[in-house]
């Protein structure tokens, strides 16, 4: 009964994950990964840590039609990159269905390949509605600076206003 009940909630989990590997690029190159995605949009969710080799990985998420010019050598539309780095992570919602891939690019000058640890998961659970942000604490300071200035203008406005019209 207790193994009928794991199997239940296996099949209906949301979280995927695709690859938890060490892959090797070498300098100058990239490989990449197919996202199975034809049938619901999800959350992309890739981490990359570099084991050895050059610092510069960075990952690229695209069509796959854009990864064939990639292949011919002509520019391609990204939609979402991380910096080139010895570390990153990349968070993509997926709004449309369709082919995409994630390419890990060793950017390195160096002539050794560089071996990164790669994580990537998809996420089917999709909420409605936009995704709810917060702003960073400076902004937030701010927000509430400009608010209470803008209150008591028009709260001293309003009050010299009243106290002009009561003198008369």
């Amino acid at each position: 009964m207790i193994s009928f009940a794991l199997i239940l909630l296996a099949a209906a989990s949301t979280h995927l994950e695709l690859v938890n590997e060490v892959m090797s690029v070498p300098a100058g190159e990239w490989r990449s990964i197919a996202l199975g995605l034809k049938q619901r949009p999800a959350m992309v969710a890739a981490d990359f840590e570099v084991e050895s080799g050059p610092a510069q990985v960075r990952l690229v998420l695209m069509r796959r039609g854009d990864l064939e010019r990639l292949r011919g050598e002509a520019p391609a539309a990204m939609m979402a990159a991380t910096a080139p780095a010895s570390s990153g992570r990349l968070r993509y919602r997926v709004r449309v269905p369709g082919d995409y891939v994630l390419v890990i690019e060793n950017r390195g000058a160096d002539a050794r390949p560089a071996e990164a640890r790669l994580r990537v998961a998809l996420d089917f659970q999709m909420q409605s509605g936009p995704e709810v942000t917060r702003l960073s604490p400076g902004r937030q300071f701010a927000v509430i600076v400009i608010s209470f200035a803008v209150f008591f203008g028009i709260v001293s406005y309003s009050a010299r206003r009243l106290l002009r019209g009561i003198r008369r």
